[in-house]
């Protein structure tokens, strides 16, 4: 991508109208860190606009109103034109964000078009009315969409996360707001063209790029009903508060320090291969990323020789290269973050198997050598707190009891992993786990299970019927004793 995308308009209740105020994001390339992209900031009075909008579609308009079919013929329209667009999303947000083309195509483009068909297939199975018998009599137990949905999404996986909040949203009969971030605009706007052609009624969905201040205003915002936010513990501890004030539903999908455990009968092989593609996924910017990985001491030497050399070889480079493994994260301040950890990291004591510093092959960018810490110990700052970078613990234990303590010895309880020969032993290990979601000898976020975390992870479900539960109000409909449906 080198030519400069500017756009002049925002995206409010289904058109794109000029903005309020004059501010404007300059999104930067961190591999060349130079100006890739120009788009309106919207401001408050924006934000009143369309909220104003998904509030009258909600309360007066057709969509909360029409047959689920209706609905559904819609969002398949959006799910099939991401599909056809795929290429285009993929590499707007590698320039934007340093992901590798690599990987993009799938865990950026392709893995959120699955998202959106995912919830497809949910709400057509999704119970919305149910019959109960009460100790009085017979109950009638409605699921009804819940209202204005404000949808505040990090830039790491942009439409993967969008995708996660709007298309239960929708489908639900919800209207939303999505505020995007400033590190990521580029992407939304072609989201925002395929929203226009789908035929969503006017109202339903307005996208606005913008910083933390007008996100908090939204999200504090009396006219919204519902906050899914993704994004820091910090973040989300503040978003939390904020609708506290309207007593606003919150779902938050937050942090994590995630572990994949090693048992001594695992295959070497297979493990470092199911396990480093999610360490240092996403150029180590990833929730769900295994940065704690776990090691019987008994093989140790051997698994820190085998890790050591799978990162060593990451291909680190301009992320639009087709060929580049590794890449620069999002903007300088995270860099700063990364090798400041790498730093503190060896003054606890931790020694750097590979990487640590910046790459010499780079002359430009906000690039951070994949970076594997051993002889670390879990108390250890490096080992306790969310990075968001490719910097990635080697952790000893004794035994299983040793190990599951270990993984669980966390703030956060997000994802992980266990490795070995039994399956069965493996299973007895996630069960023990507590941690939101967790694999047996593979790595996997399926959209058709609920996701979400633990502790200081966050609150609720993305994905799957409990995800799509999310978007709904219950209302129990007492029915006179004796009654039968005709």
């Amino acid at each position: 991508m080198t030519e400069l995308v500017e756009h002049g308009q925002l995206f409010i209740g289904g058109e794109f109208t000029d903005p309020l105020g004059g501010d404007v994001i300059e999104v930067i390339s961190p591999h060349t860190e130079q100006v890739i992209g120009r788009v309106p900031h919207a401001c408050e009075g924006d934000v009143d606009r369309a909220v104003a909008a998904a509030r009258r579609a909600f309360d007066e308009g057709p969509w909360p109103r029409m047959a689920l079919d209706e609905r559904i013929a819609v969002v398949t329209r959006i799910k099939d034109a991401f599909a056809v667009r795929h290429e285009e999303f993929a590499r707007l947000i590698s320039a934007q964000n340093g992901t590798p083309y690599s990987s993009s195509v799938m865990v950026q483009a392709l893995a959120a078009m699955m998202v959106w068909d995912s919830a497809i297939t949910v709400a057509r199975g999704f119970a919305y009315e149910e019959r109960r018998d009460g100790v009085l009599g017979p109950l009638l137990l409605r699921r009804e969409p819940v209202g204005v949905v404000a949808a505040v999404v990090p830039w790491n996986v942009p439409q993967f996360t969008a995708a996660a909040k709007l298309a239960p949203a929708l489908l639900a009969g919800c209207t939303a707001v999505l505020k995007v971030s400033p590190e990521t605009p580029l992407d939304a706007y072609l989201l925002a063209e395929i929203a226009a052609e789908a035929g969503l009624p006017e109202g339903v969905l307005s996208i606005l790029p913008a910083d933390r201040e007008v996100s908090e205003y939204l999200v504090g915002h009396p006219g919204v009903d519902k906050v899914s936010f993704t994004g820091s513990v910090a973040a989300g501890r503040r978003v939390m508060e904020v609708a506290s004030r309207n007593l606003t539903r919150v779902t938050l999908e937050l942090g994590g320090k995630s572990a994949a455990v090693i048992l001594p009968d695992a295959d070497l092989d297979a493990a470092v291969a199911g396990i480093a593609p999610f360490a240092w996924m996403i150029n180590g910017q990833a929730c769900v990323a295994q940065t704690r990985i776990l090691a019987p001491r008994s093989r140790y030497e051997e698994i820190a020789e085998a890790f050591a050399a799978a990162a060593g070889a990451l291909r680190i480079g301009d992320p639009l290269d087709p060929t580049t493994e590794l890449g620069p994260l999002v903007a300088r301040r995270q860099q700063q973050r990364s090798l400041d950890y790498i730093r503190l990291g060896q003054e606890e004591g931790a020694k750097i198997l590979t990487g640590g510093s910046r790459p010499a092959s780079q002359e430009s960018g906000w690039y951070v050598e994949p970076t594997l810490f051993g002889s670390v110990d879990n108390a250890m700052r490096v080992a306790r707190e969310e990075i968001f970078g490719p910097v990635v613990c080697l952790i000893p234990y004794g035994d299983e009891d040793e190990a599951v303590r270990i993984a669980d010895d966390s703030p956060y309880g997000l994802s992980g992993s266990v490795w070995t020969a039994d399956t069965e032993r493996g299973i007895d290990i996630a069960r023990r786990v507590r941690t939101g979601t967790y694999s047996v000898n593979t790595f996997s976020l399926d959209m058709l299970g609920p996701f979400g975390g633990y502790k200081d992870s966050g609150l609720g479900r993305e994905f799957g019927p409990e995800g799509y539960g999310e978007f709904f109000e219950h209302k129990m409909i007492h029915l006179p004793a004796g009654y039968r449906e005709a």
